[in-house]
This record gives structure tokens, sequence and C-alpha cells, in this order.
């Protein structure tokens, strides 16, 4: 009999949620039966169907709801589900209240390390509750730090990377941002790609690009949305090249315009996994400077497939950028060895297997 699943989650962004619904995809070739709550007006909703997963047009609103917990509560009764998989906060309150009682296991995701502590009582209604049976963690940061917070079965981790597939990216052709910024064409771009937060590091990537010779045609790209804070634009205003950083704003063009840059640069300083922007930037060949902060250090192997640099050391990070400028051939490689390191290292082939395994190991266990 196979193994029945129900996931909760939000699909309403293709994009963003791609790499976790190709598991379910997967599984779901791989005779398992995957049932998804979700909200069904959308793509990834109607690529489910395609594949024979039924989708239940439902998705928790407000967490410890009766109507919404007895609701999830009556569907895993009435369809003997044997594994509950739950991807954000509502649903993991939700999803824990309704298994309450019953047979099935319930596994937890966990995509950044933070917020969770173990004399936060209000992590003892999702992550450290007793009835959580399984954390999905998607590095070994992120699996490490949970770990720091459970005083009893730490077996209750598991790191699974979301992989993703290169081939997903073959269509997003370079935008000609230096057209559009009136840049000479052999402009030098480094890119970043956030929401603006602070545990970006931005003012350290800022500082970093500060600390670049004067008279190189290096430019620095800020995507995403709360870049022009005070803070970041006193800090290019201080600098010697404050007509070479531009502030592009959200773009629904983001990967086309990463896609013509030479390499991406990730500052940040904590709470982080294994970043998607990165992973997508990789997935184009473009090569990737990053910091060690745990999770994001495991994106790639120094040296091969990207550089890292020590966190909060924005001249290292400068020296890095510099060095990648200053060396085609070493630019081109990491570009080359990113890709490969995707296609073999995070690939969401691995993480359909992987899945598979832990969904059986589960079941297998009283």
């Amino acid at each position: 009999m196979p193994i029945r699943v129900l996931v909760i989650s939000n699909y309403n962004d293709f994009h963003t949620a791609r790499p976790e619904a190709s598991i379910f995809l997967g599984l779901a070739k791989l005779d398992f039966e995957i049932f998804v709550m979700t909200y069904k007006d959308c793509q990834l909703a109607r690529d489910f169907e395609a594949a024979g997963i039924q989708v239940i047009d439902f998705h928790p609103e407000k967490k410890f709801d009766k109507i919404e917990v007895k609701t999830i509560r009556d569907f895993i009764v009435e369809n003997r589900i044997d594994i509950l998989h739950v991807f954000n906060s509502i649903s993991t309150v939700n999803g824990i209240r309704a298994a309450k009682g019953l047979d099935v296991k319930v596994v937890l995701y966990r995509g950044f390390a933070g917020n969770i502590n173990w004399y936060d009582p209000s992590a003892y209604i999702k992550y450290l509750h007793p009835r959580v049976n399984k954390i999905f963690c998607n590095s070994i940061g992120v699996e490490k730090y949970i770990q720091k917070q459970l005083f009893f079965d730490k077996r209750k981790t598991i790191t699974i990377n979301k992989g993703h597939d290169i081939e997903w990216y073959q269509g997003y052709d370079p935008y000609d941002i230096r057209k559009e910024l009136g840049l000479d064409s052999n402009s030098f771009l480094v890119i970043n790609v956030a929401n603006n937060r602070r545990m970006k590091g931005i003012p350290y990537l800022l500082k970093a690009f500060n600390t670049l010779p004067e008279g190189l045609p290096v430019h620095l790209l800020l995507a995403g949305n709360d870049m022009e804070t005070v803070e970041n634009l006193k800090i290019v205003s201080s600098g010697k090249h404050a007509d070479k950083v531009h502030f592009l704003g959200f773009r629904k063009n983001v990967l086309n315009i990463v896609s013509s840059c030479n390499v991406f640069a990730l500052s940040s300083i904590r709470g982080e996994s294994i970043t998607k922007s990165v992973i997508e930037a990789m997935s184009l060949g473009v090569p990737a400077i990053i910091t060690d902060i745990p999770g994001n250090v495991e994106l790639l192997e120094h040296g091969k497939s990207g550089l890292v640099v020590p966190s909060k050391d924005y001249v290292s990070l400068g020296k890095a950028i510099l060095q990648i400028y200053e060396d085609k051939a070493l630019c081109k490689k990491l570009g080359v060895g990113a890709k490969e390191w995707i296609a073999t290292e995070l690939n969401y082939k691995k993480t359909i297997q992987k899945t598979k395994k832990m969904y059986e190991d589960l079941v297998a266990t009283n």
C-alpha cells in the first residue's frame, strides 16, 4: 500500500515554490499518494493535478482556528494519511493540533537558522512540540541550530536541501542592463538580489565596494525592495564610487538581469540557509562570492564554484570582488563550476530521493 502524504503549503508564487513542489511531483511518480492543501487557483496546483495529485482548495489563515484544525484533522482521518508535512507557521500550529492523538507522522520544514529558542514558550507550539516527528532542514547550518534547542531526541532533525534543476533557468536570456543604465558594454557588473533586511548585510557590501580602486569599470547593482535606506545611501555617498552604485528596485525580469552580470555578491551576516537567489545565479553560470555564515557556506566549494569570505569582513569581500574582476580566467572557471555544482550537489532529484527515504523510515517506526 502506498504511503499517503498530506502537504500543506502556499504555492501561489510559482518561481519561489517550484523547488518545493518538485519534491512532491517527483514522489507522485514513485507511487506515493500525495494530497496537497493549498490555494487552488495557481499554476503549481494545476501542475499537481496534471501529475495525478489531489489538490484541496484550502490553506489555514489563522493560528489555533478550531474550524481549520478540524478541517485538517477530518481529512487526515478520512484519507488514512500516514504523514502530514507542513511548510509555514500557520500550517504548523494548526497541523500539530490536528494530529493530536492520531496515528500520523508530523514533519515540519525549516528554511533558515534563528528565531527558535528553548526558553521561548512559543517554540513549544511549533518546532519544539513533542508531537513533531521530524524537522526537514534546508541546510546543515539550520539543523545544527535547531539541535542546540532540543534537549531530547536530536534524531528529529534531518538536512535535506531543496534542490534545483539548471534546466529551469535555460530560458532566461541576458537583459541588456548595461544599455538601460548607459554603461559601456565592457562594464563589469556585480549584483545582489534581496529584499533588504538587516540580516542581508548590504552595508558591508557597500563598504566593500568603496574599497575598490578608482577608475575601474566595475558597477554594483542592487535589485530588490527597500535598498535605498538612509544608512545605505550614506555609505554610498561617503565613497568614491557613488556613480557606480545602481539601485534597481523590484524587477520582474531580475533573472534576466542576473544572467547579464559577471558575479553575484552575497553579504549576509546571519539567519539564512542556502539562499535561493545565489542558487539561481549559479544555475545561470554566474559565479558567487558569499559569506561564511552557517547554511550559506554549503552553497559552493571555495575556489572551484565560487569564493567564500568571512562574514562582516568588508575588506575581504572587496578583495574577492577585485580578484574576480582582475582574473577573467578565474571568473569563467567559477561560473562553469557554479553551474556544475548545482547540477550535481544541489539537484532536485537528490531531494526527492532523500525525502522518499525519510518518509519510508518514519512510516517504518512505531
